[in-house]
């Protein structure tokens, strides 16, 4: 087996382990919640339409039986719902060993979330933010926890528009997502920093899925043509944020995709991300503004 081989099958034993997955109830994020949970990790699916994340979860019960899956509801467009979430999990739970953040949206029609903000911005970056503040102490209290992050190659043509991140003045659904999807990088090493200088063992890492066929693409006309030439199924898009979550040699602040033509297929692999999402002075100042925008003050 090459080194760019590693599927699903070599994924440990997870028995004792809690996790949740953002967007559970379909695509990437149900093929990593079934992954998880056939290796024995208690896996929240958290999602925002329950009727689906249960029938999901059912699914993953009658193929795997025994498999411990709980469905709770998030709308990451809502920051009080991320806040409800929290603290209902808090009341069920004392550890949490991996916080993947996956939900995502890709270029849809203009709209704000329930706080105001512009909805790619708000869902792909701002609420995962939030949930991963809200929940720290319990990722970092948990040994050899990790934070994945689900980005994407749509950051290499993302750009952080400090004076306009709700696209008010000229709304391009392209580039909104490439915002959103750079703004994950950039949090997840900026976090990988400041885990390593408190001394906390946690870590932050990065993943992308490639071209993959999944409802994200729901709004992504050209995409959804091409996915019959060029995509590969969710069970493979799912590798990349599996092996950052669980295989042993992952390093803080690394990021996988894809090891294929392009990274848009394949096993996964370490893969590099652009210039920009390395940027620390833009780090800094996104991780200050998300602060201040979803009143989420991370203790670290």
């Amino acid at each position: 087996m090459s080194k760019h081989d590693w599927s699903a099958d070599q994924l440990g034993d997870q028995s004792g382990r809690v996790a949740i997955v953002t967007g559970a109830n379909s695509g990437i994020g149900f093929e990593t919640a079934r992954a998880l949970a056939e290796k024995g990790a208690t896996v929240v699916m958290a999602c925002r339409n329950l009727d689906k994340a249960h029938l999901k979860a059912d699914e993953i019960r009658a193929a795997q039986p025994g498999a411990k899956v709980e469905v709770m509801q998030l709308d990451l467009s809502d920051l009080d719902s991320v806040r409800r979430f929290a603290e209902a999990f808090r009341t069920k739970y004392s550890r949490l060993d991996l916080l993947i953040n996956n939900a995502g949206i890709m270029v849809p029609p203009y709209a704000k979330t329930a706080q105001g903000f512009e909805t790619q911005f708000g869902v792909n970056h701002l609420g995962h933010f939030a949930l991963t503040g809200s929940l720290l102490d319990l990722v970092t209290s948990t040994p050899d926890s990790r934070i994945v992050t689900v980005s994407s190659v749509a950051h290499l043509m993302g750009k952080i528009d400090f004076s306009d991140l709700n696209w008010e003045n000229g709304y391009k659904a392209q580039a909104a997502y490439g915002q959103s999807k750079l703004a994950n990088l950039l949090f997840t090493y900026e976090l990988q920093r400041r885990l390593t200088a408190a001394g906390k063992d946690t870590l932050a890492v990065a993943a992308h899925p490639g071209w993959t066929e999944t409802n994200l693409q729901e709004h992504a006309k050209p995409v959804k043509f091409l996915n019959r030439f060029l995509a590969q199924q969710p069970s493979m898009g799912a590798l990349p944020t599996l092996y950052a979550a669980t295989e042993p040699s992952v390093k803080g602040a690394e990021y996988f995709g894809p090891s294929g033509f392009m990274e848009m297929n394949g096993p996964p692999k370490r893969v590099k991300s652009n210039k920009r999402s390395h940027d620390q002075n833009i780090a800094e100042r996104l991780w200050n503004v998300s602060e201040d925008l979803t009143g989420v003050h991370f203790q670290i």
